[in-house]
């Protein structure tokens, strides 16, 4: 086989979030990548949490040009080509995203060559994966919090993450940070008493604290019980995040924004975290996070999925021994529900391998067109 056509739209599609009497409007925007190949088979990927119209002009312009005519069963070879191409120097950024969506297309292209669901190909550790809902987000008051954690409580899910920190450096000037976490704390506070001491609540600052505040933050929630703080860190600072952890006496996760290894190694050296997130459409592909993953195993360290699109990152969680949970956001699963077909249904806490050839679902191109920004 050799790769004919490299194709990339960038996606921006409008959402309603109605929920425990809440309707707001939203929006995420992403990346859908093809490559075809000159027997027919086409393989498809994704990325996101970036700026989709530049990653799609990346691939159209640079990334795709430079694989027309490999072998698109090669993803190791074509890993190595494309990081000389874009991140010759070690960047990280929008090269990182265009590897990954070409890359998570390649592994959806070799399952179906092969007749394989990528997490199998990638090991098949399980055959499912446990899941934890994202729900707490900022423009919730402590009452719909409450009311919207209960919601997924009452629907069978016991693992629930909020966030907190609300851009707290970004809007330092309008808002002190103490003032924003003692907010996060009460709200924190607020869930934990609507659903009880047995449901696991993760919370997620999105690299938007610094150390201090990311101290006081946790000892003002301590009686909570919190199962790992996500991202609490600017720039997922490595050092950091190891006083944090060992300050704070809290599990903490991050990784899902990093795009190449040397970061999740000086994580690791550096003891900072418990758990470390690649995310396959994020960091490089399934190439490099099962890199990362070999890498955690090495520490005894798990892999867990942050940064959402659990439906690409399924099959990373349950292929490989060391993987663990599952991000079942709210938002980015509607996204997906949007654009996708044949997606499976989370229930009850656990999400369902597909047993269909690579990623087990595919684009449903009518719906992406009517979201597709143009170029």
């Amino acid at each position: 086989m050799k790769i004919t056509r490299v194709t990339a739209t960038p996606v921006h599609v409008p959402l309603n979030i109605r929920m425990v009497g809440a309707a707001r409007p939203a929006a995420l925007g992403g990346c859908v990548v093809e490559v075809e190949t000159d027997t027919g088979l086409i393989g498809h990927g994704f990325t996101s949490i970036t700026e989709e119209t530049v990653i799609a002009h990346i691939i159209k312009q640079v990334a795709g040009p430079a694989i027309i005519g490999d072998d698109p069963l090669a993803h190791e070879r074509i890993w190595d080509k494309l990081y000389w191409t874009l991140l010759p120097r070690g960047q990280t950024g929008y090269g990182a995203h265009a590897i990954a969506a070409i890359d998570v297309a390649l592994w959806d292209l070799k399952g179906k060559a092969l007749g394989q669901p990528v997490w199998r190909l990638l090991g098949g550790a399980r055959e499912r994966v446990p899941i934890y809902v994202t729900f707490g987000f900022n423009f919730f008051d402590r009452e719909e919090l409450a009311q919207a954690a209960k919601f997924w409580v009452d629907s069978g899910f016991r693992r629930l993450k909020m966030t907190v920190a609300h851009e707290g450096l970004a809007r330092r000037d309008r808002a002190p940070l103490m003032d924003v976490i003692r907010e996060d704390a009460a709200r924190v506070r607020a869930v934990r008493d609507a659903v009880g001491p047995d449901v696991e609540l993760f919370i997620d600052a999105n690299c938007s604290l610094d150390l201090y505040h990311a101290l006081r933050l946790v000892d003002m929630i301590r009686e909570c019980n919190i199962a790992f703080f996500e991202e609490p860190i600017t720039q997922n600072d490595a050092l950091s995040m190891a006083q944090l952890r060992r300050g704070g006496r809290v599990r903490l996760a991050c990784g899902q924004n990093e795009g190449l290894a040397f970061r999740f190694r000086d994580l690791l050296l550096n003891q900072s975290v418990d758990y470390v997130q690649p995310n396959a459409v994020i960091t490089g592909g399934f190439t490099q996070c099962a890199k990362i993953a070999g890498m955690a195993a090495a520490f005894n360290v798990p892999i867990a999925n942050g940064g959402a699109w659990a439906f690409h990152n399924m099959h990373l969680q349950a292929g490989l021994a060391n993987g663990s949970l599952v991000e079942h956001h709210y938002l980015a699963g509607e996204f997906c529900r949007r654009i996708y077909k044949n997606l499976p249904m989370p229930a009850e806490g656990w999400l369902v391998l597909p047993e269909a050839p690579g990623l087990g679902f595919e684009p449903d191109h009518d719906a992406v067109k009517e979201v597709a920004h143009a170029l």
